[in-house]
């Protein structure tokens, strides 16, 4: 029996909406929050738990509670959230720092190393007016970008590669190379000032 045409035509609008927010989910990257049991004890989140500030003394160690998984030589805290597969991007405001490191690290990365010192971590630092890749402590410039107030990181997962985008000029900066072997997570550390996340958002067009 033949549908009517009106109810025909909302169904129809239906399952157009329905692939479309279909759609746009399968764009968006990981929502992710910081996992505070991995924070370094002169870190502390705020906002949710979407943001990470430095302290100079930070907090006493005998009243962090003790945990395998919080890093205990450096200032680094990593997300709650994995990746193992897919295209994913977020963005990182950066407030009041001049020296910090955005990126990804194997999920069980030694907690006495930093991430960008070992093998298994993939970041762009940050440091003296300076951006530089940075792998099992050897540093790369990266020329074409200032010290802007936001900037994102694009990962793909399957490509192997994690890239440092302008967010003003929604433009590659730069790529790097990755060999990821199993689940990656994003990775922050700083030595001052704050960072702040944006998760959940679509991958701009054109990248």
């Amino acid at each position: 029996m033949a549908l009517p045409f009106a109810r025909s035509l909302r169904l129809c609008r239906w399952e157009a909406k329905r692939l479309g927010t279909a759609a746009t989910e399968a764009r968006r990257g990981i929502s992710f929050k910081l996992e505070e049991k991995t924070a370094h004890s002169s870190l502390a989140l705020f906002r949710g738990d979407t943001g990470v500030k430095y302290g100079l003394v930070g907090l006493e160690p005998s009243k962090v509670a003790l945990n395998v998984e919080r890093f205990r030589e450096w200032a680094v805290v990593l997300a709650d959230t994995a990746v193992t597969s897919g295209r994913h991007y977020w963005e990182v405001t950066v407030k009041r720092s001049q020296q910090f490191r955005i990126g990804v690290a194997d999920v069980d990365m030694s907690r006495d190393s930093c991430i960008g010192v070992d093998d298994r971590s993939w970041v762009f630092t940050y440091a003296q007016r300076k951006w530089h890749t940075m792998l099992a402590n050897e540093k790369a410039p990266v020329e074409g970008i200032g010290q802007p107030e936001k900037v994102g990181l694009l990962l793909e997962y399957e490509a192997q590669k994690l890239s440092l985008v302008d967010v003003s000029q929604v433009s590659v900066v730069h790529t790097l190379q990755t060999d990821f072997r199993g689940p990656v997570v994003p990775a922050f550390a700083l030595w001052d000032g704050e960072l702040l996340t944006h998760t959940g958002l679509e991958v701009p067009q054109g990248l």
